[in-house]
């Protein structure tokens, strides 16, 4: 391919020209859908028009995101607007454009957005503080990164720094867990999909199921018997990814107990359930269980920037004291991120979101349950905490219609990446009951429809 400048600058003024728009005239959306479709097809990956619900079968259109429309709503280009229930996967958890944290971003934006990296840049030192005092237990140090696979990454190579010189390399993830996919990240998430093509992986790590405290002791013990040290346990306090699967209440309780007696770290990945999602800022609190590293992303950044942290105790993050290069970021912990962690922070403190996440979220569970009594040939289990939640389906073509369904109803709900019949519902946490009823009467006519289509199926076949 050769370089063609002139068209270069000429799709570059067209698309500042756009960026500066709200609205869009009916010429401007067909020549964004056009490129949009084709630059996917031809530049970023023509597999991910064939993952999505809005794309038709010749793959010629495709609902294209355009912009927030209110804290819990967004429109494509069309105009079309939708209920967003699916929270970018746990990105909005104060809202599309919260207004506080794009007005820090913003003022930020406008003395100085990235640091010189060789001054002290004060906002990742005062977000940090921030952290450290909502942590549980003793988390007091804090690493910035940009993603949720790079705060795991840093908690492995924490680990490792801290255990290794006790001989101690190994480590413990749990079936259906999902923590990135990094290699190091993706040593410990579970799938064999996302695993075997970049095989052989990060050496040492082992899976047990998950929720399965015997089979936590066998695996610690068997390592501890053989001299193999574990150097840290790294799990979910729920999982997202791998359905929306809360542990029995004497799990996380009983691994923390068990890393103590052999020695073993405890890392827990809260990048989706943590900053309020369950109803309280860190799922591990429901527990009272407190790790000795907790990775945190998704709504760290207001919706608004991308931010990872990794905080450990002062016991553990010591090993990075004398050598503090030894993990390094360009971007993380920049001011435009640190801005809108502060300000997601304060919105979460000052709206009490974790509380109303709870109170919605039992709402919500309620209208779900009630749901799985009216479609038990549809639903084979609903669950959640907060306002993380799930509708398990007997099976994954029923999961999919179920979301297919729901997006043409102007509503965002999606499966997950290792538990394919689940579908999720994550909204923000600014969500209220009246938008649940919405998601609630939507749902029950979606359902309603599907369990039609199948007798009217089972019937024509039964007549052939």
């Amino acid at each position: 391919m050769h370089k063609d400048i002139s068209s270069t600058l000429a799709l570059s003024r067209q698309a500042l020209e756009l960026i500066g728009k709200t609205q869009l005239n009916a010429e401007e959306t067909r020549w964004l859908n056009e490129q949009t479709i084709s630059g996917f097809r031809e530049h970023i990956n023509p597999g991910f028009l064939e993952y999505r619900k809005s794309v038709t079968a010749g793959g010629q259109f495709a609902a294209i995101e355009w912009r927030a429309s209110g804290p819990n709503t967004l429109i494509d280009t069309n105009g079309k607007e939708y209920l967003d229930c699916l929270g970018g996967f746990g990105i909005f958890n104060v809202g599309h454009r919260n207004p506080t944290v794009v007005q820090a971003v913003e003022q930020q934006l406008a003395k100085q957005p990235l640091h010189s990296q060789e001054l002290l840049d004060p906002l990742r030192a005062l977000l940090a503080k921030m952290l450290a005092s909502l942590a549980p237990g003793d988390l007091k140090y804090c690493f910035f990164g940009n993603s949720g696979t790079e705060s795991v990454e840093a908690a492995i190579k924490l680990a490792k720094a801290y255990q290794t010189p006790h001989g101690k390399t190994a480590f413990v993830a749990t079936n259906g867990g999902f923590h990135g996919k990094s290699l190091g990240a993706l040593s410990a998430t579970s799938k064999a999909v996302f695993r075997k093509p970049f095989a052989p992986l990060v050496p040492g790590f082992r899976h047990v199921p998950f929720g399965d405290l015997e089979a936590m002791r066998d695996t610690l013990y068997a390592s501890l018997n053989t001299g193999d040290g574990v150097a840290a346990v790294i799990l979910e306090p729920i999982q997202g990814e791998g359905g929306v699967i809360l542990p029995p209440a004497d799990y996380l309780p009983g691994v923390r107990k068990l890393c103590d007696e052999v020695g073993a770290l405890l890392i827990i990945d809260e990048v989706q359930t943590g900053m309020g999602r369950t109803g309280k800022m860190f799922a591990c609190e429901h527990s009272g269980v407190e790790p000795d590293i907790l990775c945190l992303a998704k709504a760290l950044g207001g919706g608004v920037m991308p931010i990872s942290a990794t905080l450990a105790s002062e016991k553990v993050f010591s090993v990075l004291f004398d050598n503090p290069f030894l993990h390094t970021t360009t971007f993380g912990g920049n001011p435009l991120a640190c801005a809108a962690g502060i300000a997601t922070v304060n919105v979460l403190l000052e709206q009490q979101l974790p509380e109303q996440a709870a109170r919605v979220g039992q709402y919500l569970l309620s209208g779900l349950q009630d749901l799985a009594e009216d479609y038990p040939d549809l639903i084979q289990a609903v669950r959640g905490q907060g306002l993380l939640q799930a509708i398990e389906f007997q099976h994954n073509q029923l999961g999919y219609s179920f979301a297919k369904g729901m997006f043409e109803a102007g509503i965002l709900v999606a499966g997950t990446l290792i538990n394919a019949k689940t579908v999720r519902i994550e909204p923000p946490l600014t969500f209220t009951e009246p938008l649940i009823d919405r998601l609630l009467t939507t749902a029950s006519s979606v359902l309603k429809g599907i369990q039609e289509k199948q007798r009217s199926g089972t019937s024509q076949t039964v007549a052939a």
